[in-house]
């Protein structure tokens, strides 16, 4: 089979692959299907594991390729840009035009992994709400707490997917029924993004009455977090008393506090509160970040542990860095790691902060690199000393010229240390294996903040925004200089790296004018078109019944 034909035959199932077996006489005990998982709470915990498993895939990268899926999310705006291209959407983002096309197979690859996050949440609700004679009992709680606390996180999960997929493509099929192998459909038509924004609401309404403070594991989503979405989702609905509202329930939950001083594995060595929860061994609400709202778990040497692309992705090639012939510096634990700089600061992301910003300070932007003895690098060879040059000295990376087309693969850019993380037995591994703070409550001030903006509240929004400089050492501000293009900028200074900055510049309909303005390597070439991505063709070639429609300027 080919690998068009290959692709068109996933898709034809995209929404609608299952383990279901129901039409079978015999149900063989060492055989796992639906119908003998989703018996009872174990094994609904099991599928909900999976469903995040899945949901992880978002920092892991796509199943056989160093393609990272959340830099389609990030990359080739305003504060990110492509620097060592390679695979994936680091390409298409530095050139566009004919390189984002419907055939790319990293847009075929993300639609796909989204509906099947969507199928299995699906098969978890459908099972959950319509099957008889389920053992609900265990956890210590209720049977009916642990039923609805189940389709909660399948829905939560559900109106997450969505969420990706409305920014990313418009108008998408909408599906809320596991499929089966006996109800494939072939013409599917594409639901308007407002009901499906709309099914995404009453997702997270329904999640946010069920789903715990503390989330029900270590790694699952927390009420905060929904709270959060709901608050972000009625922002794009230009609803900002709801999202006011929503962003308040988080916020004023003690619970959720903001880190504002120092604490854990390295609170007695310098540094700033601001980095502390980006730490390993800090990431986690119950190793002290009272600010995490969710957090993505990895470990190395565990089997479903996953692995991480994050720092690989956005970390600098120093090890390449060469002087005078010689390459001096080594990979090491406490420089994160071995990246490979797919997507970088741009130079504007990087001048933002005022000088006694902690969140532009050395802490949490490496720019320099002191040449270190085999003891301060210990267990790490010594660095390389180039001609003139001796231990303790300093090299600094160079912002000086942005980065272009024409002088990307910068060996020697600065990048953030919240992507740090490595195997300490292999420090030249491309992934980390580090718990991956992915949503906290200092977006959620902001999204407060923005809807208090767009409420003519200008005075509270900076009282909302000051808490959040105040913290970090920044200068406070005034109503008159809140205005939508101040918040954006804060959330970069605050959120880059974590935030899906994509979706935020398609939110307030500013990314064709900020990606232009401060993206040198691509900026300028992004058109309106670009805004959304074009449906993968294999997907319109696989719903044979009924002609589905491609996204205008691919017709």
């Amino acid at each position: 089979m080919s690998i068009k034909h290959l692709l068109i035959a996933i898709t034809t199932v995209f929404i609608f692959v299952s383990c279901n077996e129901s039409w079978l006489s015999e149900k063989p005990p060492h055989l796992i299907t639906t119908e003998t998982l989703y018996t009872n709470l174990a094994g609904f915990e099991t599928g909900l594991n999976g469903l995040y498993g899945m949901v992880r895939m978002e920092r892991e990268g796509r199943t056989g390729a160093n393609d990272l899926i959340a830099d389609m999310f990030m990359n080739g705006v305003d504060n990110l840009v492509t620097n060592h291209r390679d695979v994936g959407f680091s390409m298409i983002c530095e050139r566009w035009g004919d390189l984002n096309n419907p055939e790319n197979a990293h847009y075929i690859g993300v639609f796909e992994w989204l509906y099947s996050i969507i199928n299995a949440a699906n098969t978890i609700i459908n099972q959950a709400e319509k099957k008889d004679n389920i053992d609900w009992s265990g956890g210590g709680f209720p049977a009916e707490e642990n039923k609805n606390r189940v389709i909660a996180e399948a829905k939560a999960i559900r109106g997450w997917a969505y969420r990706h997929l409305t920014y990313c493509w418009g108008d998408v099929p909408l599906s809320l029924e596991e499929s089966l192998g006996s109800t494939i459909k072939t013409n599917w038509t594409r639901t308007p993004t407002a009901d499906v924004r709309k099914q995404i609401i009453s997702d997270f309404l329904f999640a946010e009455k069920y789903i715990p403070v503390e989330g029900s594991l270590q790694g699952r989503i927390t009420k905060g977090a929904v709270q959060h979405y709901l608050s972000e989702m009625y922002l794009v609905k230009n609803n900002p008393d709801s999202s006011l509202y929503w962003a308040d329930q988080v916020i004023n939950n003690p619970a959720y506090q903001l880190i504002t001083s120092r604490y854990g594995v390295k609170s007695n060595q310098p540094g700033v509160p601001f980095m502390d929860m980006f730490y390993e061994g800090n990431e986690n609400r119950n190793q002290g970040n009272t600010e995490a709202l969710w957090v993505f778990q990895f470990a190395i040497f565990t089997n479903g542990g996953g692995k991480c692309l994050m720092r690989r992705h956005h970390g600098s090639r120093y090890a390449e860095i060469n002087i005078s012939g010689v390459r001096p510096l080594q990979d090491t634990y406490e420089r994160g790691g071995r990246g490979r700089s797919r997507m970088s600061f741009s130079k504007w992301a990087l001048e933002l902060y005022e000088p006694q910003d902690d969140r532009g300070s050395h802490y949490a932007i490496r720019k320099f690199f002191i040449l270190n003895n085999a003891e301060d690098n210990a267990p790490y060879p010594a660095d390389r000393l180039p001609p003139g040059y001796q231990y303790g000295d300093t090299i600094w990376l160079d912002w000086s010229n942005d980065i272009t087309y024409e002088t990307r693969a910068r060996l020697n850019w600065p990048f953030s240390n919240k992507t740090n993380g490595t195997d300490p037995s292999n420090v030249s591994d491309s992934y980390q294996y580090n718990d991956q703070i992915y949503l906290r409550l200092a977006d959620t001030y902001l999204l407060k903040a923005e809807a208090q903006f767009k409420l003519g509240l200008s005075e509270e929004a900076a009282n909302t925004i000051n808490i959040i400089r105040r913290r970090s050492n920044a200068s406070d501000i005034t109503a008159g200089d809140v205005n939508i293009d101040f918040i954006l900028d804060e959330r970069s200074r605050e959120l880059i790296l974590e935030e899906h900055r994509r979706y935020t510049l398609i939110r307030t309909h500013k990314l064709l004018e900020r990606t232009r303005a401060y993206n040198n390597n691509g900026g300028g070439l992004i058109s309106e078109r670009d805004t959304i991505f074009p449906i993968p063709q294999p997907v319109i070639d696989a719903n044979i019944s009924q002609s589905m429609p491609q996204n205008p300027g691919w017709n």
